[in-house]
């Protein structure tokens, strides 16, 4: 399969002008295509295409907006396979995770090309009864995504689709790990005002470059924390809009109330919601907090179904667990786990490389006896990497899963329903899921609280992410006013 390297810019597809970056297959660690970056110069014209295109999409009714987006979601379906393939390739994930991310994508473009057209503001009480007053919301203008590696294309299309339906125009740059698939997608914007989208590929220089651009109206990040503060800093500094989620270290609690069949389950879920995707989604879970009374039974089942999972090449349809996306993200795991062990944590599985020689692969690690002030259950792991901590009761887990400056999702089993009400009012984050870890809904808002961001991607709010609020107040009458000069 070849692959596409060149930039969208303008409608048109141009070979980036920067330095060259080389895409590295992790499975075997062998480079499968080089993209000429963006020179700053194409970051320049890429604006102002965008900006040249505002009057035209920004201005188009939101009846006739919808089936275009709907047509961008029909050109990404027809493309599964081909986009599949390039997000298995870059990332090492397997095949069926990502084909189910083109899904989502498209989805995403048909939940917002109907959201938009339901409303554009509201009506508000006037002062007097001669007067007329309403809420109008309007586009920012141009929009810049920076958009991660472990989801390249859903990440850019949960700020895409709801910018676009709000009559925004974008320029936007995928992680350096992972362009291809992100420029393959081209094609699906040819249907819409030349300039509305643009693709650039980069590193940080471009990320910089969108972030500082007096061209762009509002920023929309996925990224580390550290690198969301530059963004965000470099945003406020010229009072641009700024969106920001940046990560998190997401608590999963078990109650002792689910029952044996419970506990099977909820450890199944465990494993899957802590490697899903090698571990490194954002909202992975990456601490446990089990009651003692269950505990020895879940990590019993944990680490049971852990070692059930099959390793091996992401394009294998048997495989569940393919290879970390680099040489340093598995460093990184690594290096807590170890540090963890040395501190006095216990390994129960998994470490090694599975057999392989070559590839990123780490085999699930779970452990106990983690020290409460151990990296491993305080900072972002991004593996596949399970620390299990037994707590007394639910005021102990909810008092260590708000224990961080970190709230971005949260995952609770019980089946006491006043347990689940109290942890949805009383855990700090932005998605908390009962029972059925990490099922996002587009009519659902997501972020995260404290470090882990700032403003909503999805759901109506996701769409006013979007949007500025203009107030209109109309007087019918014209005549002076009693609260007028002079006041004697």
């Amino acid at each position: 399969m070849g692959y596409e390297t060149r930039l969208l810019i303008g409608g048109e597809l141009v070979d980036g002008g920067g330095s060259p970056i080389e895409v590295e297959n992790p499975v075997n660690e062998e480079i499968v295509a080089t993209v000429g970056s963006a020179s700053l110069e194409q970051l320049d014209l890429a604006v102002a295409k965008a900006t040249g295109a505002k009057s035209t999409w920004g201005t188009m009714p939101a009846v006739d907006r919808a089936p275009l987006l709907h047509g961008i979601a029909s050109a990404l379906r027809e493309k599964t396979d081909e986009l599949a393939f390039l997000m298995t390739t870059e990332i090492g994930r397997p095949l069926s995770e990502s084909a189910d991310e083109v899904e989502w994508c498209a989805a995403c473009f048909d939940y917002y090309a109907e959201v938009a057209r339901s409303e554009i503001g509201r009506v508000i009480p006037p002062i007097e009864a001669s007067q007329f007053s309403v809420v109008v919301k309007e586009p920012h203008g141009v929009v810049g995504c920076i958009v991660p590696w472990n989801f390249p294309l859903l990440l850019l299309v949960w700020k895409l689709a709801p910018a676009l339906a709000a009559g925004n125009t974008i320029v936007a740059k995928p992680s350096e790990l992972t362009p291809l698939s992100t420029l393959a997608v081209a094609d699906v914007f040819s249907d819409l005002p030349a300039g509305t989208v643009n693709l650039l590929a980069g590193a940080g220089d471009i990320g910089a470059g969108i972030a500082e651009h007096p061209g762009i109206d509002c920023v929309a990040f996925t990224g580390s924390v550290a690198t969301g503060r530059k963004v965000g800093i470099a945003a406020a500094s010229r009072n641009a809009r700024v969106n920001l989620e940046m990560g998190g270290k997401d608590p999963f609690i078990v109650c002792d109330d689910i029952g044996a069949d419970g506990i099977a389950v909820a450890a199944q879920g465990g494993v899957w919601s802590a490697c899903l995707n090698a571990g490194q989604v954002c909202t992975s879970s990456e601490r446990f907090y089990v009651m003692e009374n269950i505990f020895d039974e879940f990590v019993s089942a944990f680490v049971e179904h852990a070692k059930s999972l099959v390793i091996g090449d992401p394009l294998d349809p048997k495989t569940d667990l393919g290879p970390m996306i680099s040489r340093a993200q598995r460093e990184k795991a690594v290096t807590q786990v170890e540090a963890s062990v040395a501190a006095g944590a216990e390994l129960l599985t998994g470490g090694g490389r599975a057999g392989f020689e070559t590839g990123h692969y780490l085999e699930p690690c779970v452990l106990t006896n983690v020290p409460p002030d151990a990296d491993l259950l305080r900072e972002e792991t991004f593996g596949p990497v399970a620390p299990i901590v037994p707590v007394k009761d639910l005021d102990e887990a909810i008092s260590l899963a708000n224990g961080l400056d970190f709230g971005l999702g949260s995952i609770i089993y019980t089946r006491d329903l006043k347990r689940a009400i109290r942890c949805v009012k009383e855990v700090r984050s932005g998605s908390v899921w009962i029972n059925d870890p990490l099922t996002d809904n587009d009519a659902g808002p997501f972020g995260g609280f404290k470090n882990s961001g700032i403003g909503r991607e999805l759901g109506t709010e996701g769409l006013d992410a979007f949007r500025e609020a203009k107030h209109a107040h109309i007087e019918t009458e014209i005549e002076v006013k009693d609260w007028w000069y002079p006041y004697g």
